[in-house]
């Protein structure tokens, strides 16, 4: 097979939030894919970077008192920090922000720009007359003018599902500053996508994405594309559009061509022609690895752009659904909104990578982490299965052969079959058919552990443990071993080189399969992998659980601050009945040392039955919106029956309810006048 070039990008990860497991689950995948290819002998490389311009970082970087260099330069470090914990092998992990990027995204839009591409026009749109900026649909909030429903936003109303303009919302207000917007008018500057119809069309049915995107796309490009608004006023974190002061390109612009303008940087690094691998016509392959919500800019966007400046299309777009927990959308309040940085404190990272492998497909559909099913899986399969076959024999050859391996196997036949195996993994995790790969790998695993059991060298060893015998089952339990290892390589990275280091031999390459150990001297064997323990699992939910209900900013990088999350999955009626909303007084709120924003509150919940009084202690992560003193003896509504839960700065015994995205907009649910500690709401 001849040698391949391949680039490889993975999806841009927002410079304003935390890596999250959705973010590693695309890494992973990604990385895979990448290590199957430099195991077969081909050039990959694989860039990314931070995606670190726009309205959301300007504005969060200034709520921190700095710049937004300094905030995307801290964010990057800590990114780097938990893509390297989770083993994610990038050959370059650069930022947006970078000299190489404005370079290309000039040279791109003056390309667009020279070939007719562009429109510029004056629009309408809401300007904040206090932080002197036009809003975003996200930024303006206001009254539904279809259902009346306060605090919706610019775009839809999440109460009656109705969309609108935010010109039509009734009272409109700045989510920023709480200013009255007004209307004004700026010139945009757009691409004519419109103009790349039939070339898009072509190069989605030329096998570019999954058949489930294409069909999806068709849809739009039936419906007729839109010129897209690629340009923003001042002020706006970004890069100015060169020739007009003032304007800058819209993030999403110069974003995908971050992949360009990372790999630029590693080109100067190691002497590669950039022109061979971005311009047309030259037998380089380009692969995109993205989620789903992302679709429209990598697939119809992005390539149209690069068509109209003379560079290569990809020739593929990977795309993948979303990660989900216990079978629901990643939760804050349940603890399941998990970042990278907390899983890394309790288990290891392969644990992940093994089990998002055994369940990813070149599909777009979500992926479940269930988290007792991730624990049984991976006990069952890694250190059920795998690493059992080498604990298995390992030490009859260590203790009675001194670490030597048989000049000859005791079963051919079965070595035969795991090696002729190769081709066909190999093609699987090609294809990103991982969970078919792993299951192939761990059914020859089941079948290698079945001879052992059959010929019980243990047995053997007690009658005699010099027995050639022996020292022949166990030589073909290390090969056999050797070879799944050397399969799981590209997931188990880590894993593969403590294998290698145990085995005595070099870094296994795809190729390395032909071959067995005969002959060879083995090292000591250590545990390889260890099982996870459920309280590992239970201490990691805990932390995240905590991290959200203390007030920590733990929320995915979005477009704004004040994106809402989705509604959650769906509880029945006799679900709901059995929650107890009780009014609550409070007797007495303070401050709870250690913790930036909760606060300790003692509740009067009135008497029970037998006329003692109620009481109960909840901590909640309002600190931030009122101080203690604000609360003593106002009345508000709590979840009375909610189990206690430990935390670290004691028990709490209910939740109280409030409304708000957070900060200093907490807003507690009084209720009406007239109501008393005790009395239940229905």
């Amino acid at each position: 097979m001849s040698q391949r070039k391949i680039l490889v990008t993975g999806a841009l990860p927002y410079a304003n939030g935390d890596i999250h497991l959705g973010h590693i689950m695309e890494a992973i995948q990604t990385d895979i894919w990448v290590r199957l290819q430099k195991m077969r002998g081909h050039q990959c490389i694989y860039v990314c970077a931070d995606d670190a311009h726009g309205t959301a970082i300007m504005l969060s970087a200034e709520s921190q008192g700095i710049t937004p260099e300094e905030l995307i330069e801290r964010v990057n470090r800590e990114h780097r920090r938990d893509y390297d914990g989770f083993l994610i092998g990038f050959d370059n992990f650069y930022t947006t922000h970078s000299e190489e990027n404005r370079e290309l995204s000039e040279s791109i839009y003056l390309a667009l720009e020279r070939n007719g591409h562009i429109a510029r026009r004056n629009i309408r749109q809401l300007f904040d007359p206090e932080k002197n900026l036009f809003l975003a649909d996200r930024y303006i909030t206001g009254a539904c003018p279809r259902c009346k429903a306060e605090g919706q936003y610019g775009d839809n109303c999440e109460v009656c599902g109705s969309t609108h303009s935010p010109s039509e919302l009734i009272n409109p207000k700045s989510a920023l500053s709480g200013a009255t917007p007004v209307e004004k008018e700026s010139e945009h500057f757009f691409f004519t996508v419109s103009a790349f119809t039939e070339m898009l069309r072509n190069w989605i049915r030329g096998g570019a994405v999954h058949e489930a995107v294409a069909n999806k796309l068709d849809e739009w490009l039936e419906e007729g594309l839109q010129d897209w608004d690629i340009s923003r006023d001042a002020p706006y974190f970004g890069f100015e559009i060169p020739g007009h002061p003032g304007k800058y390109f819209y993030v999403w612009l110069d974003a995908p061509i971050g992949y360009m303008a990372s790999f630029l940087d590693y080109c100067k690094r190691e002497g590669l022609d950039f022109d061979a691998w971005w311009r047309p016509g030259r037998d380089h392959e380009l692969y995109h690895f993205i989620g789903k919500d992302i679709v429209n800019f990598h697939t119809l966007f992005w390539p149209a752009m690069l068509e109209s400046a003379g560079y290569r299309t990809p020739d593929a777009v990977f795309v993948h659904g979303f990660l989900t927990v216990d079978g629901t959308k990643m939760s804050k309040s349940r603890g399941t909104f998990i970042n990278a940085e907390t899983y890394l404190k309790h288990l290891n990272p392969e644990y992940l990578r093994y089990y998002l492998a055994a369940k990813l497909g070149p599909g777009v559909d979500d992926l479940d982490l269930n988290l007792e099913d991730f624990a049984q899986r991976v006990n069952s399969d890694l250190v059920g299965k795998l690493v059992n076959i080498a604990s298995r024999c390992a030490g009859f050859i260590g203790k009675n052969f001194d670490g030597m391996l048989a000049g000859a196997v005791d079963n051919e036949a079965l070595l035969e079959e795991i090696r002729k195996a190769s081709a066909e993994i190999a093609d699987l995790f090609e294809q990103r058919e991982y969970g078919k790969a792993v299951r192939r790998i761990m059914a020859l695993a089941d079948k290698a552990n079945q001879y052992l059991n059959e010929r019980k060298p243990w047995e053997i060893a007690k009658s005699d443990r010099k027995s050639p015998e022996l020292q022949q089952i166990c030589t073909t339990g290390i090969n056999a071993f050797r070879l799944l290892a050397g399969y799981l390589k590209p997931v188990l990275p880590a894993m593969a080189a403590d294998a290698e280091e145990f085995l005595a031999i070099d870094p296994l390459a795809w190729n390395d399969f032909d071959s067995l150990l005969l002959d060879h001297r083995i090292n000591r064997f250590k545990p390889l992998m260890t099982r996870i323990e459920p309280a590992a699992v239970q201490a990691m939910i805990e932390e995240s659980r905590q991290s959200w209900n203390s007030g920590q900013d733990d929320t995915e990088a979005a477009p704004a601050p004040e994106a809402i999350e989705e509604i959650a999955a769906e509880i029945d009626i006799g679900t709901f009945a059995k929650i107890d909303l009780r009014v609550a007084r409070v007797i007495e709120a303070s401050l709870v040392e250690g913790a930036d924003k909760l606060l300790r509150l003692r509740l009067d919940l009135g008497v029970n039955a037998a006329g003692e009084p109620v009481e109960r202690t909840v901590f909640a992560g309002i600190r931030t919106a009122y101080k203690p003193e604000q609360l003593t003896d106002k009345l508000l509504v709590v979840v009375a029956n909610l189990k206690p839960r430990k935390m670290k700065f004691g028990i709490s015994e209910g939740m109280i309810l409030a409304a708000g995205p957070g900060g200093k907009e907490i807003w507690l649910l009084h209720p009406d006048t007239g109501a008393k500690p005790g009395m239940r709401i229905s």
